[in-house]
């Protein structure tokens, strides 16, 4: 398993390092001797948390593949060209893949105007997954720190980048098997489920008073609205410049 993980993170590494390059027709992205998949599919069997595999659209998964440049031999590869997503933990964690109809964005989109302007770039970070409080894990491509290849949470409650010192095969291990209430301790409320049942994938929650200040401490007593992700976002990229927040 470790090594498969180790020959998993570097082929991703790699495909991220030459995304500058000339792009690789879907063809030569597509492995078929030797897909990731397979291994992806054996950590969600052994999953300690619930995983939702969303149904794939074929045509929109080549897509989305040519459009990220990344392997099927790659974890990230196969989850973009075998699924529409993942849902963990009854959809408090989204993985992007190639969209479906509960969680429409891609992997690709999402990070378009973010992450990279055009496909031909290298990007120097990817948005790969968020939460419904609005959390965002990005890999970081060498515009994070010098931990090239690891993940960094943006976490609601301080907006900072916090890495997380794992690739991306060990954040999808991180996700199916962690003990979550513990990783998110002080940030799920009371029913919190029951409310997050009624956000699709391209919603999450915003607090008032915000979990990052102190009135926001405590998450039973805030107020929460449904909004999109995409308006979550920005709203954290605009606090964090007004609070001068550089980490």
């Amino acid at each position: 398993m470790i090594k498969q993980i180790c020959i998993a993170s570097f082929t991703l590494l790699t495909m991220l390092a030459s995304a500058q390059h000339k792009l690789q027709p879907i063809e030569q992205l597509i492995n078929t001797s030797d897909p990731g998949w397979p291994h992806v599919q054996e950590w969600i069997k052994s999953a300690k948390n619930k995983v939702e595999v969303l149904p794939v659209d074929t045509a929109r998964a080549k897509e989305a593949l040519y459009q990220i440049q990344v392997t099927s031999r790659s974890p990230m590869g196969a989850i973009v060209y075998m699924t529409g997503g993942i849902l963990v933990d009854d959809g408090w964690i989204r993985i992007l893949g190639s969209g479906s109809a509960k969680l429409g964005r891609t992997l690709p989109k999402w990070n378009s105007g973010k992450s990279f302007e055009d496909t031909s770039e290298a990007p120097t970070f990817l948005l790969i997954a968020d939460d419904a409080i609005g959390g965002f894990f990005l890999l970081n491509g060498g515009g994070l720190g010098k931990d090239f290849g690891k993940v960094y949470y943006i976490s609601p409650d301080n907006l900072e980048y916090e890495p997380l010192e794992m690739t991306y095969s060990q954040f999808l291990l991180f996700c199916f098997r962690t003990d979550l209430d513990k990783f998110y301790e002080g940030n799920r409320w009371t029913n919190w489920r029951e409310d997050v049942a009624k956000l699709n994938g391209d919603q999450v929650f915003n607090f008032f008073p915000p979990l990052w200040s102190k009135e926001g401490k405590d998450i039973n007593k805030t107020s929460r609205k449904i909004v999109s992700v995409e308006e979550q976002y920005s709203l954290t990229l605009d606090t964090r410049e007004q609070l001068g927040i550089k980490k």
